[in-house]
């Protein structure tokens, strides 16, 4: 593990952050009412998690670009993953923006706002063979994860009207 500043820790994390910028002008309907009902553990390994992951992308030079080998794959998938995060992004902000669009499958992938970032992730730190990213992924992950997946079995209930 290198300490130094990571460039490519910075696109990520715009990656990450400009859609959940614009999506917080754009939030689902009836949106307010799922995240009411987070569970307080899960909401803080998300927390938690999405600091250490900012924090680690950032001062581990680790993730920055290097000679050609066949590790690299590694960033090249995580690098996929975060482009179909994007894409993910743009069919949610050209949908009715509904709960069912934003939790529905993308690309096989199950709840993809929350699986894809959280993968990528991971992956990058694989490629810069960093523990204090791959264990906050894994924290993030329980959290994230765990609460778009609650969000999404909601969602699916059947409606009593």
């Amino acid at each position: 593990m290198n300490f130094g500043f990571s460039y490519v820790g910075l696109v990520y994390l715009a990656m990450l952050m400009i859609p959940n910028l614009i999506w917080a002008r754009n939030k689902p309907e009836n949106y307010a009412q799922y995240a009411g009902k987070e569970k307080r553990v899960l909401l803080a390994f998300e927390r938690v998690g999405e600091v250490l992951v900012s924090a680690v992308a950032l001062v581990f030079s680790d993730f920055n670009l290097r000679p050609w080998n066949a590790w690299c794959l590694w960033l090249v998938l995580s690098f996929v993953l975060m482009l179909l995060y994007e894409a993910f992004w743009i069919r949610y902000f050209r949908s009715g923006k509904t709960m069912r669009d934003f939790y529905r499958g993308f690309a096989g992938i199950p709840v993809a706002g929350a699986t894809l970032p959280v993968a990528a992730f991971f992956l990058l730190g694989v490629y810069g063979k960093n523990v204090p990213m791959l264990l906050a992924t894994v924290i993030l992950g329980v959290g994230h994860i765990g609460i778009h997946l609650a969000h999404a079995k909601e969602g699916n209930k059947p409606r009593r009207d």
